[in-house]
Parts: C-alpha cells; structure tokens; sequence
C-alpha cells in the first residue's frame, strides 16, 4: 500500500497492528529517521533497549537472509512491544522483504525497513506498495506547504512565533533534510534566547553562514549566466553535503522571487522599486546582481526557468539518476539562457 498526504500523519501517529512491515524511503535522510523513530515509539518507550529494539543492516541480511523473519516472530524479553529496524535497505532485500510479507505465522513486531532514493521501478518500492501487508512511504524534502508547519511546531515550545519575512527566509534556507531543519532551527531558538518573535536579523545571524553563502553563490551564478563560478559553487556546495533538491528548489525561490519583481516593473515601477517590494528584501550586497538579473530574464523566460526547475526537481525523486547530475543540468540550461538575454 501507499500512503501519502494528510493521511501519513495519523498512519504515523497511530499504525496499522495488522501490518507485516513499512518501508520508508526517499532523499530526505533526516525525515526517514524522524518518521522511523515516532513509529517506533508507539510500540515500545526506550527506543535504546535492545531488548525491544533490534537494528539490522543489509549486509547483515546478506550473510544471513533468514534472520529478519527470524527476529519479526521473536518475542520482547520481558514482555511488551518490539521494533526491528533495517537500515540502508536496498533492492537486494526485495526477496528477505517478500518471505517476510509471506509468512503464515504472525509477527509480534514492527519492522521498519529504511532505504535511500528509489526509483519507480525498485523491486523494494514495488514490493511494499503492491502488498496488502504492507505500507511505502515516500520521505521528501519539505516543500512550500508542510514546511511553515515544521518551524511553527519546532518553535513553539520555545514560546516563539516569527514574523512574515522571517518565515520566508527560513523557507529559502531550510528544507531538504529534516534533521537539518531541526537543528537549524533549535539553534535559532538558542540565538534568539527568550520568547517572542524571530525577526529576519535573528534568521541571517543564526543560520549556518557557509552553506547560505555557497547556495547563492550557485543560484546567483546560474541566473547571471556565469558558468565558471556555477560549476565551482555548485562542486562546493555538494560538497559541504547539500542535497540536489535542496538547490533545486532554492533555485525556484529566486526565480519567483525574480518573477515578482518583474511583474512590477511591468506595471510601471522602476527596478528599485520592485525590489524594495519583495519579501524578505534582497540582501544588500546582493542588489546589484538581482537588478542586473530582472534586466535579462522578462517574464516569457523566467516561465521557462520555472519549467526547467520543476522537471528538474522530479528527475531527482523519480528516474533514479544522480540527483546532483539532474540539478547541474537545468541550471546550466538556465545559465545557458541568462548568457542568451545578456546578449539580447
């Protein structure tokens, strides 16, 4: 089976006790952990008693394929609920997953299968979405829509609330790795010390400096058409352990960003002017290059940009190709294209 939208959240918080085992799959590394963890503890209250909790990994399975149904059937020391937890699945484990899933004898416990990025034609996705027994779920970045929830969640027992453009900075900065986010924003909330609310200033002093810094570095390079410093800010930005889809969609921001601005002045206003209007502002030392950049993309090609972004973007969930490949490719189409307006 699959589950998917508003119906995870109640799956997660409240599983189905008929079922054999649950994949969780997906970029997101941070969210299948997190997602791992609260079904896990529905089941059993000390997630480090290994008398509850049993972790496997692949390679565990490989040298012995029968042990996974073995420790499903085994019963909790002591009494109680039992969690087992496969880590680093891959499509190798299509076949351990199967003979667990066909099993006539029950299981006494949850097992939690937790793989990388899977394509729409892994054994292992088809396995658990096909099966009656079973249940995939996909682990995503967080996107426009859940993750305004996961600041204001992670903020509220801190008493803290965060202004309109502080939450856009933070949706410009966070997102593609849930355990990140978190962290993130903890640390936004120890910079910020006591209750009230996150201002923009609060947001561009605590957030890791680096990784802001490499991420424009790629964006800007690839909307002023700049290919030597795309390919070196992209190669570094990997490299401090960005995801693909992360810079994808930071991409995307910028882009609408630029699409705003550029309605105004289509609407009579002057470069200036629709920059001021943008929410959070431009950062100053940025404005030189944002207003050169409104110069060369009108709105036809800015739709075009959005278009690449967004193939882009479900090329890194769903072929299976190198995600990293897939975003280098449209941001040099998109660079290719900024090269093309300047010469306009």
């Amino acid at each position: 089976m699959i589950i998917k939208g508003a119906a995870i959240r109640s799956f997660l918080e409240n599983p189905d006790t008929g079922l054999r085992a649950i994949l969780l799959y997906g970029p997101d590394v941070g969210l299948i952990k997190e997602r791992a963890e609260i079904l896990g503890r529905t089941q059993v209250a000390d997630l480090s008693d290994p008398f509850s909790v049993v972790e496997l990994f692949a390679t565990d399975l490989k040298s012995d394929p029968a042990r996974l149904s073995d420790e499903a059937s085994a019963l909790s020391f002591g009494g109680g609920g039992r969690v087992v937890r496969v880590r680093q699945a891959t499509d190798g484990c299509s076949d351990i997953c199967a003979a667990l899933l066909e099993m006539d004898a029950p299981t006494g416990a949850m097992v939690i299968v937790e793989a990388g990025e899977l394509s729409p034609r892994s054994g292992l996705r088809k396995l658990f979405e096909g099966a009656e027994n079973a249940v995939a779920l996909a682990c995503y970045g967080d996107d426009a829509r859940s993750l305004p929830d996961v600041i204001r969640e992670s903020l509220a027992p801190h008493n803290m609330t965060v202004s309109r453009d502080a939450m856009a900075l933070l949706q410009q900065s966070l997102g593609a790795d849930r355990s990140l986010t978190r962290s993130e924003l903890e640390k936004l909330a120890l910079y910020k010390g006591e209750p009230g609310e996150i201002s923009v200033d609060d947001v561009r002093a605590s957030l890791s400096e680096a990784a802001a810094t490499s991420m424009d570095d790629v964006v800007f390079a690839a909307a002023s058409g700049n290919m030597d410093k795309l390919d070196a800010a992209l190669e570094k930005t990997f490299g401090e352990g960005v995801h693909a889809v992360q810079v994808v969609r930071a991409s995307s921001r910028h882009f609408q960003r630029l699409h705003l601005a550029r309605g105004e002045m289509d609407g009579g206003k002057s470069s200036e002017d629709a920059m001021r209007s943008l929410r959070p502002p431009v950062f100053y030392m940025l404005k030189d290059q944002f207003k050169a950049q409104l110069g060369i993309w009108p709105r036809e090609r800015l739709v075009r940009a959005f278009e690449l972004l967004t193939q882009a973007e479900l090329d890194c969930k769903t072929t299976g190709l190198p995600a990293p490949a897939m975003c280098h490719r449209a941001l040099i189409q998109i660079a290719q294209a900024a090269r093309a307006g300047r010469r306009r």
